[in-house]
């Protein structure tokens, strides 16, 4: 600023010469110091003859003799840059935080959708850290439940015979990084399974990862092939499906049921009650079983069913309770909800959010942040009164607002229509 010549300045009101955004902030200033001796601090961007302007952070306060007022500015660009820098590291750390997050998702799904049993133990003392939910099958019998073996010592879990060899191959490949594969018996049932492991490093201390393949596979009769066709066509249905026991756990589910419930893979629903997700409150799993005892058919049954990422999404249930020597409820959920997927966004949001970027260092966090959300909000009220035609009715449903706070939303942005008012009142 050394090179700036204000000289100009001199005789002219303050206000005039801080720039287009700093007249009002000035004026309350002057008038807390006429009013208290002193003013709060306000940021403002001076603005200099040479065209610069540089946020500033002023306060002023009322001379002894009441005969004028000092004025003191600090230069805040440091504090800006160091804002802007801090601002791009804590979206930099959130970006890798949520590639780890998506690393480990993936890992979880593969793990748990895993058709082929395998089991985690530590290579210290060779108990089970994790397994996923077919290794818990087959040494368990058990069809839901991954936590069941955490903990245990696994080789409890081997048939007595088999013992000493597994132990000294799990010993061989703590020390080798990898042995041959040996056929062992596992489980109550003791059914011969091949198996095989790798030393992988992990923190605190090393871990093996176990595999196990059934020795022998049977070929399948022919009322098995007809029984896979079957639920392989039910999986592609494009309406969510369930089959439940007499008590409402899952038995079997389509791929559009778990997208609904926003599930990765079968097997964590396998065994869990419809109750987890049916939630809306008259129209939940107790009001859909107490129609089907006694009709034992229902048909267009409207309830909320929640995701397990927190998604609510509202479906048509329609099931039937079939009488047998195995009691099965089979369960149809078809989604109605009303999207805006037709609704063009694109450019015109980006658009009106571009000066929202140039306040970065000029505005506050706080009024940058209701800034943003009044121009988002502004182009959803505008795009749903587009999508309704201009029907004030429909546009508060799609936005999931009442009649009256639509109408303040509409006022507030200049976008009230007085023409619709006999449409609406007439469907009303």
């Amino acid at each position: 600023m050394a090179d700036e010549r204000i000289e100009s300045w001199l005789g002219r009101p303050w206000s005039e010469i801080a720039g287009e955004t700093g007249g009002d902030k000035i004026k309350r200033m002057v008038d807390d110091t006429r009013a208290s001796g002193f003013s709060a601090f306000r940021q403002i961007n001076q603005k200099f003859p040479s065209g610069v302007e540089i946020p500033m952070e002023f306060t002023a306060m009322l001379l002894g003799d009441r005969t004028g007022m000092l004025v003191l500015g600090k230069n805040l660009q440091a504090v800006a840059e160091l804002q802007a820098r801090l601002i791009a590291a804590q979206q930099s750390m959130e970006r890798d935080y949520w590639r780890l997050r998506e690393v480990e998702t993936r890992y979880r799904l593969v793990f748990d959708a895993s058709n082929e049993a395998v089991v985690i133990v530590s290579a210290t003392d060779f108990r089970v850290v994790e397994a996923n939910l077919s290794a818990v099958q087959a040494l368990t019998g058990r069809q839901r439940g991954n936590d069941a073996l955490a903990g245990r010592e696994f080789l409890l879990d081997v048939a007595p015979k088999d013992r000493e060899a597994v132990h000294a191959m799990l010993a061989r490949v703590r020390e080798r990084g990898k042995a041959l594969s040996i056929l062992v018996h596992l489980g109550f049932s003791e059914q011969a399974w091949i198996l095989r492991g790798a030393l992988v490093p992990s923190e605190p201390g090393q871990i093996l990862i176990l595999h196990f393949t059934p020795a022998a596979i049977a070929a399948p009769s022919t009322e098995q092939l007809e029984h896979a066709a079957i639920k392989e066509l039910i999986d592609r249905v494009p309406d969510g499906f369930v089959a439940l026991d007499a008590g409402g756990t899952i038995q079997h589910a389509n791929q559009a049921f778990l997208d609904l419930v926003q599930v990765g893979s079968k097997p964590p629903v396998i065994g869990e009650s419809l109750r987890r997700w049916l939630s809306q409150p008259g129209a939940d799993w107790n009001a859909l079983l107490a129609q089907l005892r006694r009709y034992k058919t229902v048909r267009l049954f409207r309830t909320t069913l929640r995701g397990e990422l927190g998604s609510e999404t509202e479906v048509e249930i329609s099931a039937v309770d079939a009488d047998g020597e195995q009691s099965y409820i089979g369960v149809l959920l078809r989604n109605v909800s009303r999207r805006f997927n037709e609704m063009p966004e694109g450019d015109a949001l980006r658009t009106a959010l571009g000066p929202i970027s140039e306040q970065l260092g000029r505005s506050s966090l706080r009024k940058l942040v209701k800034d943003t959300v009044s121009i988002v909000e502004q182009h959803y009220v505008k795009q749903a009164l587009e999508h309704a035609g201009g029907n004030r009715t429909a546009t508060a449903e799609l936005l999931g607002l009442s009649r009256q706070s639509l109408y303040a939303k509409l006022n507030r942005y200049g976008l009230d229509d007085r023409d619709t008012d006999a449409q609406d009142i007439s469907e009303d």
